[in-house]
């Protein structure tokens, strides 16, 4: 069964591609248009599909639009309502009737596809399956999702048996942390529907003293549901515009809302499990983002093990409707390979992109010892190496690497990204190491989860220590990812330290970078020291020399 996953109704639009039960291909829209998030949230882009990305996922299996079996879209217009966004019902129904006609667009954008074979799956379904087919076990646990919206409902509670899903919660509209999340993210001044991991890394300098008003509003009913009832959040602290300092009010009302959202998810997992007695629980939507709220249901919570999909966002419901399909189908799926879904290229590719760029570059006879030393040495790296990552963390495949040890390196790393200063800059560690340093979830691959910093390694590694003092941690297993695992062990006898500054290759408002010509174009604009890219080395004293 040849099943291509589409996600296009809301954002993050995205396309996967699912092979006889295994995870081929996934990639989001925007590392190909290079628009944030592909597009807005609002009803009128809902036709627009994740053309560029289904295509590449066709083109990588060496499939035609022909050769597909079904194309599974992830949202069902049968079960919408009234929208809950804020727009009127006549907003709404434009959305309804886009994904309605999304089989002529999709025909429309991949010529030869057949519209007769586009399939619906309800949106939360296919976040469901994200996580529970998608999984290490996959097929087996529970679920818990959470986001903003669906057709009708915000979040789903259910288990997984022999890979089918059975639903035994859901909220319905209005009510939604998601998008009481997003209602604050935008009453802070920032983005909604894209900024609310800076509202939760805002929440780390602020104490929840409006838990109290938090309560009355927002609380689990008892059913596996919840209540969000209005909140004014204008009395709790004045509204903060874009672009003004953030003041003690605001870091206290996100750490209220924070710790607010902690404990209404501990109470519907507490529900949850207290229905199937599962030792495991995974999780998706866009809550399952949210890496404080994941380490707090891993360590207070009443499951044995948490496992969160890396693309958790919308962007992952195009795998979990694919999969969601193949498994109806009758094919035995496979667990996710990993995070690294989307393109990459060959040696002879990149050396091409750099040939036809005029930049000199060198093939070094050890990448992972030429990097290791330039980091020592307190440079900024450019890291491009494999397929690119599905999802929104940079997991050693497009990111930039730097020294731990120096406490300037967190000011220095926002400056390069053009990022706000509050926010924290997070480690990779080598698997076998992690335990000795951080306190948390582990193993920790996607970066889906904070961590304590032992006291004895807070001062060794400063730029990755949060102000609460912990660290959102990825653990790298050598098997997994033999070349940051050698880079990582070189740094170590170098520097003594067994941890690397990791994070997104882009700045501020762009897509994490994801083909060459968007390495270099990253690496000329930005006071990057050198870009590895495979197994070249570009040096920006022999570029603007």
């Amino acid at each position: 069964m040849r099943v291509l996953g589409i996600n296009a109704i809301f954002h993050d639009p995205a396309a996967a591609l699912v092979v006889d039960g295994r995870v081929v291909a996934a990639a989001e829209e925007e590392r190909f248009s290079r628009r944030k998030h592909g597009k807005r949230p609002v009803p009128f882009a809902a036709w627009e599909p994740p053309a560029q990305s289904a295509r590449w996922c066709l083109d990588h299996a060496g499939l035609e639009p022909g050769d597909l079996d079904a194309v599974a879209y992830s949202y069902d217009p049968a079960l919408a309502e009234r929208g809950m966004d804020g727009h009127d019902a006549h907003w709404e129904q434009l959305r309804t009737l886009y994904a309605q006609r999304a089989p002529h667009f999709l025909a429309t954008a991949l010529p030869g596809l057949d519209p007769g074979i586009v399939r619906y799956v309800p949106h939360h379904v296919a976040h469901a399956a994200s996580a529970g087919l998608a999984a290490p076990d996959p097929g087996e646990g529970d679920v818990l999702v959470l986001d903003g919206r669906g057709e009708a409902h915000s979040h789903l509670a259910g288990t997984y048996s022999g890979g089918a899903l059975t639903t035994l919660g859901a909220q319905r509209l209005p009510h939604s942390l998601g998008l009481m999340y997003e209602e604050l993210t935008e009453h802070l001044g920032f983005l909604r529907s894209s900024d609310e991991y800076k509202v939760m890394a805002l929440a780390s300098y602020g104490e929840p003293r409006f838990l109290p008003d938090l309560r009355e509003a927002v609380a689990a009913t008892g059913d596996g549901g919840f209540a969000v009832g209005r909140l004014d959040w204008g009395t709790l602290a004045k509204a903060r515009d874009p672009g003004d300092d953030w003041t003690q009010d605001h870091a206290d009302l996100a750490a209220s809302t924070q710790a607010r959202l902690e404990e209404v998810l501990l109470d519907l997992a507490g529900w949850l499990h207290g229905r199937t007695g599962s030792r495991r629980l995974m999780l998706a939507g866009g809550v399952a983002l949210n890496c404080v709220a994941n380490s707090r249901l891993a360590v207070d919570g009443p499951y044995d093990e948490v496992w969160a999909q890396p693309a958790s966002g919308d962007a992952g419901t195009a795998l979990g409707a694919a999969l969601h399909l193949a498994h109806e189908a009758g094919d035995a799926i496979e667990p996710m390979p990993g995070a690294a879904l989307g393109r990459g290229w060959d040696e002879a590719a990149l050396a091409a992109r750099l040939d036809t760029a005029h930049v000199p570059y060198e093939r070094p006879d050890d990448l992972a010892d030429t990097v290791a030393e330039a980091l020592a040495g307190n440079q900024v790296v450019a890291w491009f190496q494999g397929r690119s990552e599905f999802g929104p963390r940079a997991l050693g495949h497009r990111s930039l690497l730097a020294h731990p040890g120096d406490p300037g390196n967190l000011e220095r790393l926002n400056a390069v990204k053009g990022r706000e200063q509050f926010r924290p800059i997070a480690p990779m560690v080598a698997l076998e190491r992690a335990a000795e340093i951080f306190e948390g979830p582990l193993p920790s691959p996607y970066m889906l989860f904070t961590h304590r910093v032992k006291p004895e390694w807070r001062d060794r590694i400063p730029a990755v220590v949060h102000v609460d003092g912990t660290a959102r941690v990825q653990t790298v297993a050598a098997d997994d990812e033999p070349l940051v695992a050698d880079l990582l062990e070189r740094f170590r006898r170098r520097t003594g330290l067994p941890v690397v500054i990791n994070t997104s290759l882009n700045t501020a408002g762009r897509p994490m970078v994801d083909d060459p010509r968007d390495a270099l174009e990253c690496f000329g604009s930005a006071p990057v020291d050198l870009l590895a890219i495979g197994p070249y080395v570009v040096r920006r004293a022999g570029v603007f020399a």
